[in-house]
C-alpha cells in the first residue's frame, strides 16, 4: 500500500497527525475536537477542523465531519488494525480445528479505514459470530447502497451501537438479530448511522 509522503504536510498538520497517532495508539479510539484543541494549545475548533480536512484530503486520515469519534488514521500506519471498542452481539458457536488452508488477507488489509470491534452478547449466534470474537469492519460511505442482509455495525444516537443484519424498506431501517430470542429493531433511516460492514471474524482459540 502506498502511503502519503511526510513532505505533503505542513508543520501544523504534522504536529496534529503525530499527536493523533500517539493518542490512538494508546487509547485505541479517536479523541474529541476539544481534546485536540487542548493538545494543540488552541481556543477555537476552527483550526483543528481545517487541519483535519487537509489531512483527509491528503490521504492521511478518514473523518466524518460533525460526527464524534469517527476519525481513523491512514497514512503511515501499517502495523495492525485498531480495536475501537465493543459492539453488542455474538454468542457461543462450535469452533473448527481441521482447517488446512491459509487465507491471503493482503488485499483486504490494504483497504483504507478498516477497524475492529470486540463482540459482546449473543444476538448474532446463528450467524456464527460469538461472544468475545473480533469483527473486522469496513467503513460504509453510502449506506443507501448496502444490500439487505449485510451485517453492519450501526449506531443509534442515545441508544448505543449494535451488530445486526441490515434491511431497508423505504424510509425505515430494520436491524435483525441472528438469534430468535431478540426482536428486530425498526427505526427511521435518519436515526441509524451505519459505521461499517462486516469483512471478517476473528476468534481467539
Amino acid at each position: 500500500m502506498l502511503l502519503p509522503s511526510e513532505d505533503s504536510l505542513t508543520p501544523a498538520q504534522q504536529q496534529l497527525y503525530d499527536w493523533l497517532a500517539d493518542y490512538i495508539g494508546t487509547h485505541h479510539h479517536s479523541p474529541s475536537i476539544r481534546q485536540m484543541m487542548q493538545a494543540m494549545g488552541l481556543r477555537s475548533p476552527a483550526p483543528i477542523q481545517s487541519r483535519l480536512r487537509h489531512l483527509q484530503e491528503k490521504g492521511w486520515i478518514t473523518w466524518q465531519e460533525g460526527q464524534a469519534r469517527t476519525l481513523q488514521l491512514v497514512g503511515g500506519i501499517t502495523s495492525g488494525i485498531p480495536v475501537l471498542g465493543a459492539v453488542a452481539a455474538g454468542g457461543l458457536v462450535e469452533t473448527f480445528d481441521d482447517i488446512e488452508e491459509r487465507l491471503d488477507l493482503s488485499s483486504v488489509l490494504e483497504t483504507r479505514g478498516l477497524f475492529a470491534l470486540t463482540v459482546n452478547g449473543d444476538s448474532m449466534i446463528d450467524s456464527y459470530i460469538a461472544d468475545g470474537d473480533v469483527v473486522l469492519m469496513e467503513p460504509v460511505q453510502e449506506p443507501s447502497r448496502l444490500r439487505n442482509g449485510t451485517v453492519v455495525s450501526a449506531m443509534v444516537p442515545g441508544s448505543g451501537t449494535t451488530l445486526k443484519h441490515f434491511h431497508r424498506k423505504g424510509p425505515l431501517v430494520r436491524l435483525e438479530a441472528a438469534n430468535p430470542a431478540y426482536e428486530p429493531i425498526e427505526l427511521d433511516a435518519e436515526q441509524v448511522h451505519v459505521q461499517g460492514k462486516l469483512l471478517a471474524v476473528w476468534r481467539h482459540m
